[in-house]
C-alpha cells in the first residue's frame, strides 16, 4: 500500500505521521458493512456517525451502548476515517458473543476537536461550553437512547488521543452519565478530579508518547486518587503515541469495561 508522510501541527509542535493515499484501503469491508453510515442534525448543525447493533436483539433485552471518540487523524467529513482504529476489535466472533452491544463512532469535522484545548501542555483549564461536535455528540446519545433498548446502566466511553481528551471531557461535565470511562493518551482538568471519585476509569499511555505528555494522564489519575478515587491506569514501556492498539485488542479490557454498572439493570417495558 502506498504511503506518504505529513507532517501534523499540534499546538505548535509538528509531528510526523504516515498516511494511506488510500484512507478506504485501510478499513475492511467487514468493518465498513458493520458500522452503519448516518447523521444526526440539530439546530443546523450537522454530525456524522457510524453505528453498530448487536447481531441480533431479543424481545424484552437491552444492551450497552459505547461511545467511541476518534483522535485528530480521523477528522473530516467522510464519515469513514473514524473507523481506523479500535473499532474493528468489537467485532472479532469472541466479542460479538460475549459483549453484544451498540456502539456510536461519532466524526469530529477537521476544523474541531471534542475538546477545545491545547493537546502539547502539560495542564489546561475545561471550557466553559461543550465543544460544537462533542455537545452533538451528547444530544445524539440521548436521542438513540430513546429509539433504541440501550440499557441505560451500561452506558460506557472511550477514546484515544485527541478522543483522550474528549473522553475525559466528557466525564468531567456529566460523571454520573457513563458507567465507565477508557480514556488513551489524553488529559484533563485536574480541578474537577473530585467529581470521578466514584466513575470506573482505566486510563492508559505510552511513556514514550512525544505527541501527548505522559504527565495528562498520571496527574489525572493522581488527582483522583487524592480526591478518594480508585481509577486504573496502564502504562506501557517503550510505547510511543500509539498506546490504542494493545489497548483495544486486550480482551481483558473488554472484560474490565462491559462488567461495570452504574445501578441496577434497565427493565423491559
Amino acid at each position: 500500500m502506498t504511503r506518504r508522510i505529513c507532517l501534523l501541527l499540534i499546538g505548535g509542535t509538528f509531528i510526523a505521521m504516515s498516511l494511506s493515499d488510500n484512507v478506504s484501503a485501510q478499513i475492511s469491508d467487514t468493518v465498513k458493512n458493520a458500522y452503519a453510515p448516518k447523521t444526526y442534525t440539530s439546530c443546523e448543525n450537522t454530525l456524522n456517525y457510524r453505528f453498530l447493533t448487536p447481531e441480533s436483539i431479543e424481545p424484552c433485552q437491552k444492551y450497552p451502548l459505547v461511545l467511541f471518540l476518534h483522535g485528530a487523524g480521523e477528522r473530516g467529513d467522510d464519515n469513514t476515517k473514524q473507523l481506523i482504529h479500535g473499532l474493528s476489535e468489537f467485532l472479532t466472533p469472541e466479542n460479538r458473543r460475549d459483549f453484544p452491544c451498540f456502539v456510536v463512532a461519532p466524526q469530529c469535522p477537521s476544523e474541531r476537536k471534542w475538546a477545545e484545548v491545547d493537546w502539547t501542555k502539560t495542564e489546561h483549564q475545561m471550557p466553559e461550553e461543550w465543544s460544537v461536535p462533542l455537545g452533538l455528540t451528547r444530544d445524539l446519545l440521548h436521542k438513540l437512547i430513546q429509539e433504541y433498548p440501550i440499557d441505560t446502566s451500561r452506558l460506557y466511553i472511550t477514546g484515544l488521543s485527541m478522543g483522550g481528551y474528549g473522553t475525559w471531557d466528557y466525564i468531567q461535565r456529566e460523571p454520573e452519565f457513563f458507567a465507565a470511562a477508557i480514556p488513551i493518551c489524553g488529559g484533563a482538568d485536574e480541578n474537577y478530579a473530585d467529581r470521578l471519585t466514584k466513575l470506573p476509569i482505566w486510563a492508559f499511555h505510552g511513556d514514550q508518547d512525544q505527541a501527548v505528555p505522559l504527565i495528562r494522564t498520571t496527574r489525572m489519575v493522581e488527582a483522583i486518587r487524592d480526591a478518594g478515587g480508585s481509577p486504573k491506569m496502564t502504562i506501557y514501556p517503550g510505547v510511543g503515541h500509539n498506546s490504542w492498539t494493545q489497548t483495544y485488542a486486550n480482551r481483558d479490557v473488554f472484560k474490565w469495561l462491559f462488567a461495570q454498572r452504574r445501578t441496577a439493570p434497565s427493565k423491559c417495558d
